[in-house]
C-alpha cells in the first residue's frame, strides 16, 4: 500500500534543526585563510580526468596541470564530472598536499547511470514502483561510487506539467504523489543507510524551486507563480527528498517571481533553511552565479558572487567566483565572515559526514572500479527498470503479444538498428557501443531471426533517398510491422525545449505510407517527454510508450512484444491532443464552465475552438495483456477531523492470462476556500492476479493530505464533502464520495 501525506512532505518543518559541527570543523575552520575558505566553496569540471562531452559552455577551462596547483593551494573544494579511479586518485593527492590537507569530494551528474545507462527517470517513474526506483538508484550508486564519484547531481524532483520543456525527461512527470515518493526512494537507493560507505552515492534534489515552471516550456526562462501554487506542487517533492536524507540540493538557474533563484534569499534562506530546516549544502547549477549579471541583477562579478552567498549559495559551480571575488567582499565588509563562515561549515560537514577526513580515498579502490563497472548486477537491474518502464497504450484486436514463430515482421524506422540514440540525455560517461539496439534484441528472442526485416525508412528529421519506397516494400512483406520512431536523444533533456512536441515530419511521412500498405502497424515509441501524437501514428493498431531504455532496450521491448514481460507501466505524464494545450496536466484546476463529458466541444464551455479539454492519453493511462473489474468500493460516509480515510475495492482479473493491476484513488473537494485540482491522485497500490482470481485492495489517505494552502500561505484541512474515484485501467473507474468532519 502506497500513501503520503503532502502536509508532511510540503515544507513545514520537515529538516533538521541545524548539524552541529565537531571540533575538527570548527578547528579547520578557526585556521583557515578567506582564500581557503572561498577553495572550500569552488567546484569545477574535472579536467583531471575529462569524459571528453561537453554538456555546457566551456567557463573558465584551465588544464590538468593547472587545476591540479590550484588543488595544491587549498582553491578547490570539489571537482565534477570527471569519471575513473586513477585520476581521482591523483587529484585527491593533491588535495592532501595542501596546506591544511582538506580532502576533495567528486561529484557528477548521473541522472540514469554511470557506465551502464538505465532508462531515463521519466521512463523509471512509468512505473509507479518506489521500491523498483529504490533499487535501481541503490544500483547505480555501487557502480558510480566504483568509478571514483561521491556526489550525483540527482535525483531531478522538478514536477514538470509542460512537455516542451526539455527536462521532463529527467524527472518523474506531472504529479505531485508520484514526485514525492520517487524522490524520498531514490535518495534512499543512492545514499543507502550509510554515507560513509564506500558505495554510498550522497543525493542532491533539484533544481529548488520552480523549475518544471517555466514559462512556454522554454530552457532558463522565468517563472510567476504564487506561493500558494509553489508550496502546494513544488516544494513537496523536496520536502520528501529531504525527509528522506538528501544531503544537499541545487539552485534552479531561473528567475521567480522577478529575482533569479540564485540570487533568491526569500527562497534560498527563508523557504529553504527557515521552513524546510534544510541543514545540508546549495550548490548553484553551472555558472548561475556569474549569469546573474546577465539578468541584470547584478552589476559584475564580485556583485554576482555577493548576491549569491548572501542568498545561500553555499557552493560556487564552476564561474570561479567565490574563488576570485569572495575574499575582497569580506575585506570590503559587503559579504559577513560569518556567512562565508556557515557555508564552509556545511561544505565541511559534508565531507565528514561521506567519511572523507577519515578516509580520503574513500570510493577510490581500483578493485571495486574493476568488479562494478559493467557487473551482470547492474545491467540485469537495467534491464528490469526498462521492462517495466514500457506502457501499452493500444493494443486493437489484441495485435500484441506476438508469437515469437510464424509471423514475419519488418523493423521500419530510424531507430530500428540504431544504437547512438538509445541512451537519451544525460550519459557523461555511458558508451552507447554497448548498448543492445531493437533489431539485436529481437533477433535474439525471435525462434527464427530470419524472419525479422530491417529497414529505416528515414532519418530522424531528414528523408532518406528512397527510405520510404524500400520500407513499404518490405511491410507489404510482413505480417506485421513494428514502427520504430519518435525522437532523437539531443531532442529531450537540458536545453531541448520544442515549440511543436510532435513526431518529426519525416518520420511521419514515413507513418503514413506503411499504414496506406494495410499491414497491421505496432508504434515502437522513443521519447523523452509525451507527445502530440497525429495521423497513422495516433491511430496505430498498437502503440507502446517505449521511452529512451537505455543498454537494454532491445531486450527489453521484445520481452513485452513477445508477451515473455507483462506490459504494467501507466503514463506519468498526459499525451496530448495538440501542442498548443501545454501547459496541461490531469490535476488542472476546475472551471466555471466545466465541458460535459457527453459533449466535450459544447457551446459556451471550457475548451479550444478546435479541441476538448482532455488528454490523448492522460496521466495514467496504460494497459496490460489482460483485463481487470473493480467492484464493491467501501468507504465511510463521514471521516473524523486528522483520522485515517480507508477505501478498499475489490479487484477481479476478467481475462485469460496472469497480469498486475495499478489500482489508482484520486480525489476532489467540492468546496474549498480556493479552487483545487478537477482531480489528484493520493494513494496507489499494485496489485498482481492470476486469470479468474480477485482480491480486496485497501488503500488509505492521511487527512492531512486533503489540506490546501489558504491564501495566507498556510497550510490547512478544511472540512467538507469530496469525491473520489478508484481506477485500475481500461474503463474500470469506480466513484464514491466522503464528508470530512
Amino acid at each position: 500500500m502506497l500513501q503520503t501525506s503532502l502536509l508532511a512532505t510540503a515544507g513545514i518543518m520537515v529538516g533538521g534543526a541545524g548539524r552541529v559541527a565537531s571540533p575538527r570543523i570548527e578547528a579547520l575552520i578557526a585556521r583557515m585563510t578567506l582564500a581557503e575558505k572561498a577553495g572550500q566553496l569552488s567546484c569545477f569540471n574535472d579536467e583531471i580526468r575529462p569524459v571528453g562531452a561537453v554538456f555546457n559552455p566551456v567557463v573558465s577551462p584551465r588544464g590538468a596541470e593547472a587545476m591540479l596547483a590550484d588543488i595544491r593551494a587549498g582553491r578547490v573544494g570539489m571537482l565534477f564530472n570527471g569519471y575513473g579511479v586513477a585520476g581521482a586518485r591523483r587529484a585527491q593527492a593533491a588535495a592532501l598536499e595542501s596546506r591544511l590537507g582538506i580532502p576533495l569530494v567528486f561529484a557528477a551528474d548521473v541522472l540514469h547511470g554511470c557506465r551502464t545507462i538505465f532508462p531515463i527517470p521519466l521512463a523509471e517513474a512509468a512505473a509507479f514502483d518506489p521500491d523498483l526506483s529504490r533499487r535501481a538508484a541503490r544500483a547505480v550508486a555501487r557502480e558510480t561510487t566504483a568509478n571514483g564519484i561521491h556526489w550525483t547531481f540527482a535525483p531531478m524532483v522538478d514536477v514538470a506539467r509542460d512537455q516542451r520543456w526539455g527536462r521532463v525527461a529527467e524527472g518523474a512527470g506531472e504529479d505531485v504523489l508520484l514526485n514525492c515518493l520517487l524522490a524520498s526512494a531514490r535518495v534512499e537507493g543512492f545514499q543507502g543507510p550509510d554515507l560513509t560507505k564506500p558505495d554510498a552515492l550522497l543525493a542532491t534534489p533539484k533544481h529548488f524551486v520552480g523549475y518544471g515552471a517555466v514559462r512556454g516550456g522554454m530552457e532558463y526562462a522565468a517563472v510567476d507563480m504564487s506561493m500558494a501554487a509553489l508550496r502546494e506542487t513544488f516544494v513537496p517533492p523536496f520536502a520528501a527528498a529531504f525527509a528522506a536524507g538528501a544531503g544537499a540540493t541545487m539552485a534552479s538557474f531561473t528567475d521567480f517571481n522577478g529575482v533569479p533563484v540564485s540570487a533568491n534569499r526569500p527562497l534560498l534562506t527563508n523557504l529553504l533553511r527557515g521552513d524546510l530546516r534544510f541543514d545540508g549544502v546549495c550548490v548553484s547549477d553551472y555558472d548561475a552565479d556569474r549569469e546573474l549579471i546577465a539578468h541584470g541583477i547584478a552589476a559584475d562579478e564580485a556583485d554576482a558572487a555577493r548576491l549569491a552567498i548572501l542568498a545561500g549559495i553555499d557552493m560556487s559551480m564552476q564561474s570561479g567566483l567565490y574563488q576570485r571575488h569572495l575574499s575582497a567582499l569580506v575585506e570590503a565588509g559587503q559579504v559577513p565572515i560569518a556567512a562565508v563562515d556557515q557555508a564552509v561549515r556545511r561544505v565541511l560537514i559534508l565531507k565528514e559526514r561521506l567519511g572523507l577526513f577519515d578516509d580520503p580515498y574513500r570510493s577510490l579502490d581500483p578493485r571495486a572500479e574493476r568488479r562494478e563497472t559493467g557487473s551482470k548486477a547492474v545491467r540485469d537491474m537495467a534491464r528490469t527498470v526498462a521492462t517495466r518502464s514500457i506502457v501499452l497504450l493500444r493494443n486493437d484486436g489484441d495485435l500484441l503479444p506476438i508469437a515469437r514463430r510464424g509471423k514475419k515482421l519488418a523493423l521500419i524506422g530510424p531507430f530500428g538498428a540504431d544504437r547512438a540514440n538509445l541512451n537519451g540525455p544525460w550519459c557523461f560517461a555511458g558508451d552507447s557501443a554497448r548498448g543492445i539496439d531493437l533489431a539485436t534484441g529481437l533477433r535474439g528472442a525471435m525462434g527464427d531471426p530470419a524472419s525479422l526485416i530491417v529497414e529505416a525508412g528515414s532519418g530522424i528529421t531528414e528523408p532518406l533517398p528512397g527510405g520510404i519506397e524500400r520500407a513499404v516494400a518490405a511491410a507489404r512483406a510482413a505480417d506485421i510491422v513494428l514502427l520504430a520512431i519518435g525522437e532523437g536523444a539531443d531532442m529531450s533533456g537540458e536545453g531541448n525545449s520544442r515549440v511543436e512536441i510532435t513526431v518529426p515530419a519525416a518520420q511521419q511521412a514515413l507513418a503514413e505510407a506503411i499504414a496506406a500498405t494495410g499491414t497491421p502497424v505496432v508504434v515502437l515509441l522513443r521519447h523523452g517527454r509525451a507527445l502530440a501524437l497525429t495521423g497513422a501514428v495516433r491511430d496505430a493498431p498498437a502503440l507502446l510508450a517505449t521511452w529512451f531504455l537505455g543498454e537494454q532496450t532491445g531486450p527489453a521491448v521484445a520481452d513485452i512484444l513477445f508477451g515473455a514481460v507483462e506490459p504494467t507501466a501507466r503514463l506519468p505524464v498526459s499525451f496530448p491532443l495538440a501542442t498548443g494545450q501545454q501547459p496541461w496536466s490531469y490535476d488542472r484546476r476546475s472551471t466555471g464552465r466545466p465541458a460535459p463529458d457527453a459533449e466535450p466541444m459544447a457551446a459556451g464551455r471550457s475548451h479550444w475552438r478546435d479541441a476538448a479539454d482532455r488528454a490523448l492519453y492522460p496521466f495514467g493511462s496504460g494497459m496490460g495483456y489482460t483485463r481487470f473489474a473493480l467492484s464493491d468500493l467501501q468507504v465511510p460516509a463521514t471521516i473524523a477531523a486528522g483520522a485515517i480515510v480507508p477505501v478498499s475495492v475489490r479487484v477481479r482479473n476478467v481475462g485469460t492470462r496472469r497480469g498486475e493491476a495499478l489500482v489508482r484513488l484520486d480525489v476532489h473537494d467540492r468546496v474549498a476556500s480556493r479552487t483545487r485540482p478537477a482531480r489528484q491522485m493520493k494513494a496507489f497500490q499494485r496489485v498482481t492476479l492470476a486469470a479468474g482470481d480477485e482480491t480486496r485492495v485497501e488503500l488509505r489517505i492521511a487527512a492531512d493530505a486533503l489540506a490546501l494552502v489558504t491564501g495566507d500561505g498556510r497550510w490547512q484541512i478544511e472540512p467538507g464533502m469530496f469525491d473520489l474515484w478508484v481506477d485500475a485501467g481500461a474503463g474500470t473507474e469506480i466513484a464514491g464520495a466522503f464528508r470530512l468532519e
